[in-house]
């Protein structure tokens, strides 16, 4: 059963489906999806349970959310193979990376539901006392991608409930499991039922059905740009709030002054994170032109290291991608770019023997693609870099920003100076100085630009989360207010 509405596993109403092991090509199970009127129960659901957890204490929210982050790592290992399983990711990445920064997402949130404070009471007009209180915002419709789906869900679900909302999530079609696993988790932590609901489906399905629910307060999403875009245009309609994490392009900035050996292996750890399915890795990398052969060639001996293999094992770098039809998304543009005169020094292909039944895919490097080029424009979410060369400082910072997107870049020197100037003058949401990816529950995490608008993590998230109220309290007891003399004069 893949719907949990209003604390209980139940099937869809909608129509059927199969889910596709990434790593073998084969049936893993068969899915019935969630119909409108399973996402109407959940909604409801919510809304039921809106009343009694938006009045809990933050104390009694912040102790929920306690034992939440307590029975996630119970299940750490369940969870971490059934991530692997419907990901194709490697366990390395399911084990050290989904699972613990889950789990520290939740213990983050669990303090910050203690920390909604406002501004302090005072006197800012004559006669009236003012104060600010924030309040949550309602339902919450979610909508998250496939790539991260365990890690995903706690970024929907934590801020929003740490704040008094309730929620109605649609993991990706292809991905539910561990989110369903998670809403389970909040059960077993007493965490009221209708707070956390689960529906799976497409999003033509029930996607659209949720976005436009006229009992769902506000929308939140992570996905494509141009789905995000129709997000936007459906929400306009009700005047809703929306929050959109988006698509990502992440420049890679290599200063001529930079560690050579230490960028090599950021480049290859930030490009292929995830089978490179991360709207944040590595893909643009500008490289100033007396490393440009020391660093390419570099990165080319790295990734012929990488061990592309059965996710399950532990040894393997590099596992599946979500789909075969995704793995041949990602080689159209690379075989587009080498036909277009662009030279492969590394990958480049889908492996064969024991791996050709299985989405897998080569970590691959280009060079010697214009900066109009379709590899360097456009996402690819796949483990691919394309590599370029600039001159001066300003051209490098120039090409790092010439695109539509801006959730995440990194710069690599010794300068303090440069560092400062790239920090500065990079237009995305987050910029590395010397590493590239790596993430922490303290820290935001949105982007600018087409990369959408918002935060998730941190504090910063609960402000997307919350509504702010100004309330005065009138301290003259008397009928006649002088302000009111601007309005009509009082003649009494």
């Amino acid at each position: 059963m893949h719907q949990f509405i209003d604390g209980t596993y139940r099937e869809g109403r909608g129509e059927e489906a199969k889910r596709i092991k990434p790593a073998t090509g084969e049936v893993a199970e068969t899915i019935r999806y969630a119909g409108t009127a399973d996402v109407d129960d959940a909604v409801a659901a919510a809304r039921r349970a809106y009343r009694g957890w938006s009045r809990a204490t933050p104390g009694e929210r912040s102790e929920a959310i306690h034992k939440l982050a307590a029975e996630l790592q119970a299940r750490a290992g369940q969870l971490a193979g059934l991530e692997t399983a419907q990901t194709g990711k490697s366990i390395r990445m399911s084990t050290e990376f989904d699972v613990p920064g889950t789990v520290d997402n939740a213990a983050f949130f669990a303090g910050a539901a203690r920390q909604l404070a406002g501004l302090a009471a005072g006197e800012y007009g004559a006669g009236g006392t003012s104060m600010i209180r924030r309040e949550p915002v309602g339902v919450i419709g979610s909508i998250a991608p496939w790539n991260y789906p365990l890690q995903m869900a706690g970024w929907k679900i934590l801020p929003a409930i740490a704040a008094g909302n309730t929620i109605v999530l649609k993991p990706s079609e292809l991905t539910p499991g561990t989110s369903l696993l998670f809403a389970e988790a909040a059960q077993a932590a007493g965490i009221p039922d209708g707070v956390i609901n689960i529906v799976t489906g497409t999003g033509r399905g029930i996607g659209e059905h949720l976005v436009t629910h006229p009992d769902v307060a506000m929308v939140s999403f992570t996905g494509s740009t141009a789905v995000g875009r129709r997000i936007m245009a459906l929400a306009a309609a009700t005047a809703r709030r929306v929050h959109l994490e988006l698509g990502g392009k992440a420049p890679f900035v290599v200063f001529d002054d930079a560690d050579v050996e230490a960028a090599a292996h950021g480049a290859v750890a930030g490009a292929i994170i995830n089978g490179g399915q991360d709207c944040t890795a590595a893909t643009r990398a500008y490289i100033q032109a007396p490393l440009f052969t020391a660093f390419t060639t570099r990165v080319a001996e790295l990734m012929e290291q990488v061990v592309v293999g059965d996710p399950a094992d532990p040894d393997t770098d590099l596992g599946a991608l979500i789909s075969h039809g995704h793995r041949d998304k990602v080689a159209g543009f690379v075989d587009r770019a080498r036909d277009a005169g662009a030279s492969i020094l590394a990958g480049g292909y889908a492996p064969g023997g024991d791996l050709a039944a299985g989405a897998f895919y080569r970590p691959t490097l280009i060079t010697g693609a214009a900066q109009d080029a379709e590899i360097v424009r456009d996402e690819v979410f796949g483990p691919v870099l394309a590599a370029l060369p600039f001159g001066s400082d300003d051209e490098g910072l120039a090409l790092a920003n010439d695109t539509a997107y801006g959730l995440a870049a990194s710069a690599w020197t010794r300068n303090l100076d440069r560092s400062l100037r790239a920090s500065a003058e990079i237009q995305a949401g987050c910029v590395w100085i010397n590493d590239h990816i790596p993430i922490v529950s303290e820290m935001p995490h949105g982007g600018y630009k087409a990369s959408g608008f918002g935060k998730d993590m941190s504090a910063y998230s609960l402000e997307e989360y919350t509504n702010i109220k100004h309330v005065m309290l009138g301290r003259d007891p008397g009928a006649h207010k002088q302000w009111q003399d601007t309005v009509f004069r009082h003649r009494g």
